[in-house]
C-alpha cells in the first residue's frame, strides 16, 4: 500500500460527498472515477474511506473451478480476504456480472473482524440481507444467491482492475458514502481532501441559503461580491473557517 492517505487526509474525506469529491476530479479532467452501478447495502453507514486492495475474476471454466477449489488454502478469494490490510477497501472486478456472488456474509464477517474499511463489488453478495445488518460498509449492484464458482474464477490479487467502469490501482483512494463510491487516484488524494472540505463548507453555506429564499443567481456560483462576504460572515459564525 501507497503512503498516501494519512490520518488527516482520511478525517477530511469522511465528511465530504462522492458528488463533491466527482467535481474536485472533473476539474483536473477526471470525469469517469464514479464506480457505476454499485449501491451500499446499508445507507446509514458513515462514509467509507481506505486504500484500495483488489481481487479480479474472470469467467469461470467448469473444469478448473468445481466446489472443491475451495480446499485450496491458497485459493485467491480467501487468500485475498485473509491479506487485505486493516484500514483498507477490498475492491472486486466481477466484471460487472451480478448473476452468481462476489462473497458472502462470512467472507464479509471476516474482513470486517480484521479491521478492513469496507467492501466494494461490481458483481453482487449473497448473504445480502445479513451483510446489510453488519456495522460495515458494503457496496454492491444487487442481491446474488449462486455462489461465485458458477460464473466467477479468482485469478489476481492486488492487480489494477476495472470495477464498474473505473480504473482501480492499488493504493488507490476508495470512498463511499449513501450515494455510492468514488476513486481517487492515490497522488493526488490529500489535494482532493482538502479541495472538497472546502466545496464542502460553501455548499452547505449556499444551501442556507437556499433555504431562507435566496436565489442562485449570483450566489452559485458567487459572481456577486456581497455573497462571498455573507460567505465569509457565515463560516465565522458556524466554525468553518
Amino acid at each position: 500500500m501507497h503512503a498516501n492517505l494519512t490520518p488527516e487526509t482520511r478525517a477530511r474525506l469522511m465528511g465530504v460527498s462522492t458528488a463533491t469529491l466527482c467535481t474536485a476530479l472533473f476539474k483536473r479532467g477526471l470525469r469517469h472515477q464514479f464506480i457505476q452501478d454499485v449501491h451500499p447495502l446499508n445507507a446509514n453507514r458513515p462514509n467509507m474511506v481506505g486504500e484500495a486492495f483488489t481481487l479480479r475474476y474472470i469467467p469461470a471454466r467448469e473444469d478448473l473451478n468445481p466446489i472443491g477449489v475451495f480446499q485450496d488454502r491458497a485459493h485467491p478469494q480467501r487468500r485475498a480476504v485473509e491479506e487485505c490490510p486493516p484500514g483498507a477497501v477490498f475492491v472486486i472486478d466481477s466484471r460487472k456480472d451480478p448473476r452468481a456472488a462476489s462473497a458472502g456474509s462470512i467472507l464479509v464477517s471476516r474482513l470486517m473482524v480484521r479491521g478492513v474499511a469496507g467492501v466494494v463489488t461490481d458483481g453482487g453478495f449473497r448473504d445480502s440481507p445479513e451483510i446489510a445488518a453488519l456495522p460495515f460498509s458494503a457496496y454492491h449492484n444487487r442481491p446474488s444467491a449462486p455462489t461465485n464458482l458458477t460464473l466467477h474464477q479468482a485469478l489476481d490479487i492486488n492487480v489494477p482492475i476495472g470495477c464498474g467502469d473505473v480504473a482501480v490501482w492499488p493504493g488507490d483512494v476508495v470512498v463511499g458514502d449513501r450515494e455510492g463510491v468514488v476513486v481517487i487516484p492515490a497522488a493526488i488524494a490529500e489535494e482532493i481532501s482538502i479541495e472538497a472540505v472546502e466545496m464542502t463548507a460553501f455548499e452547505d453555506f449556499v444551501t442556507a441559503q437556499v433555504l431562507a429564499g435566496q436565489s442562485i443567481l449570483g450566489l452559485y456560483p458567487p459572481t456577486d461580491e456581497a455573497n462571498l462576504a455573507k460567505f465569509k460572515a457565515w463560516r465565522q459564525a458556524n466554525g468553518r473557517g
